[in-house]
């Protein structure tokens, strides 16, 4: 599967919660982080969403918005990867940062020039990537 989502993270369906309209999917990647995804009940009925069903959580580089410190911050995203960061390619208007969550996988953020000064992220350095659940879009085979 190619895709334009420059993160990409495979593990296996453990919970998956019913609503009215939609369902709220939890994911446990290969490297044990939980991702949680909001999708229709259209959508989850579909895919075939239900635990112990294999899935990819696609997340667009531009849709997580770094920050330090935010362990202890209340957020209204119902994701937050935490990591080192491990590349920083600077360009004329945006910056992309690699970070390597605790299991192993790397996640890619956009941000803007203006952003990385503000953060003054260094290589190694401890970030978190916050993730709205509505921008995880999951993949089945």
């Amino acid at each position: 599967m190619k895709t334009s989502a420059r993160n990409t993270l495979e593990g296996t369906i453990s919970k998956v919660t019913k609503g009215a309209v939609n369902s709220e999917v939890e994911l446990t990647t290969k490297g044990g982080n939980k991702v949680v995804a909001i999708v229709t009940n259209h959508s989850a009925e579909t895919l075939g969403l239900k635990a112990g069903v294999k899935a990819c959580a696609l997340i667009k580089a531009s849709w997580v918005i770094l920050g330090k410190d935010l362990h202890k911050v209340k957020l209204s995203t119902r994701n937050l990867f935490c990591g080192e960061v491990t590349e920083i390619h600077d360009g004329a208007v945006n910056a992309e940062i690699d970070f390597r969550l605790a299991g192993g996988e790397i996640l890619t953020s956009i941000i803007t020039e203006g952003s990385l000064k503000t953060l003054d992220l260094k290589v190694k350095e401890h970030v978190c990537g916050a993730v709205k659940a509505s921008s995880v879009i999951l993949a089945v085979e």
